[in-house]
């Protein structure tokens, strides 16, 4: 197998361009490349949004679920400090009276960072008034209420499930063992050692100044997340830059007062049973094919989404940022630290560039079954489908009829009448295809 080479400045601007200005999918992206040799930054903004600042290696983003990262490594720390133990039960660090769902055994801290403590992904009395901002309502007096009503189903430490509401916990309880809040806490603990200057929760006028506004998936402004009861589930913004310094810290290309919990955030591992043979470890999840081993995480918000992303035996690190919902930046970020790491790409596809009223005639709703419709929307430059509600990729164009995903190996063809107007679409994938009627 040819080794592998990471893209230039050139060719990684070549990426952004075709993401932004040809498929239409996103606003701004900043992606940063860290070795020992050098730290790059290559950014582009998408010439349909010519009224925003152009982005760069200081543009302050949400990072949404990497900020599980930065708590599990608050974990890690209080630990090497003999603050708290990984095998602590959580509850020991709760108000007194107030209980934690048990299985068997209790949950601990380990538990809670690597996703194995049996609470599911999400608490199950949010109740936004704000969509768009779907936290900002949820308090940790819902939080208490929550947890003392659940029932795990399992052991702690039987499973692995993806779990934001676990991870919140954690960041509420190291902080309320440290005896200040979140953000205070990284910004003590991590922020100013590694001097992430621009990595916070709450943002300073000037911070503010910098900030890249969120989108959307329709690309309209959305705000950024309130989560002030569980900020160690996705609170953080920072940039580009600091995320830089943070890798170097990780990939142990500076030494740091944080080395050596760094190192134990990615021996500590448990099976996720994940097809690529990883693990989750402390916060990192842990990517191995080939021989290569990556450690990751990626984050989204309403208006944003990112992805880091570090390869220890070959001391490389990644990191994508880009300020629209539905943008995916872990294809970016995986394609830079090694190819080797993905499934069998799909064929290469060129998107070209339709105008609006030749989106706008396919948009319309169409029987996938007697119980459920594709609804089809014109984004951009290019197309959503929601199945039952639920949506799904962009579907980029690379004709006036056919449509595919830069994701994986699908593609959607619509069928015209003499007129031009759409009357049904198939969908192909996997060597099948359903042909799917246009309802009037």
């Amino acid at each position: 197998m040819t080794a592998w080479r990471v893209p230039s400045d050139a060719e990684i601007r070549d990426v952004l361009v075709e993401r932004l200005d040809i498929e239409h999918d996103g606003v701004g992206l900043v992606v940063g490349v860290i070795d020992a040799s050098a730290r790059r930054v290559v950014a582009h903004r998408a010439e349909a949004f010519p009224d925003l600042p152009a982005p760069d290696g200081d543009t302050l983003f949400e990072i949404g679920s990497n900020t599980k990262v930065f708590t599990s490594l608050l974990l890690a720390d209080m630990a090497e400090r003999g603050e708290v133990r990984l095998d602590d039960p959580a509850a020991l660090f709760l108000p007194p009276g107030l209980t934690l769902p048990e299985h068997g055994r209790p949950i601990t801290l380990a538990h809670l960072a690597t996703h194995v403590s049996g609470l599911p992904r999400d608490a199950d009395n949010y109740a936004p008034t704000d969509p768009a901002n779907p936290f900002a309502d949820f308090t940790v007096e819902k939080l208490y209420d929550f947890l003392g009503r659940y029932r795990l189903d399992r052991d702690p430490g039987a499973a692995h499930a993806y779990s934001n509401v676990g991870l919140g916990l954690l960041g509420h309880v190291l902080a309320r063992r440290a005896g200040v809040d979140f953000e205070t806490l990284v910004r003590a603990r991590i922020a100013e050692p590694l001097g992430m200057a621009s990595t916070t929760v709450t943002l300073t006028p000037a911070l503010a100044a910098r900030a890249a506004p969120g989108h959307d998936h329709t690309g309209q402004p959305t705000p950024w997340l309130d989560m002030a009861a569980i900020p160690g589930a996705g609170a953080l913004r920072t940039t580009t830059h600091d995320l830089l310094t943070f890798l170097a810290a990780e990939l142990g290309l500076v030494e740091t007062p944080l080395s050596a919990a760094m190192r134990a955030q990615l021996t500590h591992r448990r099976p996720t049973g994940r097809s690529d043979g990883g693990a989750q470890a402390l916060g990192w999840l842990i990517s191995s094919r080939h021989g290569a081993e990556v450690a990751w995480h990626v984050g989204r918000t309403v208006g944003g989404h990112g992805f880091i992303g570090l390869d220890p035996a070959r001391g490389l690190g990644v990191t994508v940022l880009g300020n629209m919902g539905v943008v995916r930046a872990e294809d970016i970020g995986f394609h830079l630290l090694t190819d080797a790491l993905l499934a069998a790409p799909p064929p290469k596809r060129r998107a070209v560039r339709l105008a609006p009223e030749q989106l706008h005639r396919l948009a319309g709703r169409y029987r996938l079954s007697p119980t459920t419709d594709l609804t089809v929307t014109r984004v951009a430059g290019h197309l959503r489908i929601d199945i039952g509600g639920r949506a799904t990729h962009a579907f980029i164009p690379e004709s006036e009829t056919r449509f595919f995903v830069r994701q994986f190996d699908a593609q959607v063809t619509f069928d015209l009448d003499s007129q031009g107007r759409p009357v049904a679409l198939t969908t192909h994938q996997d060597g099948r295809e359903q042909r799917t009627p246009r309802l009037p």
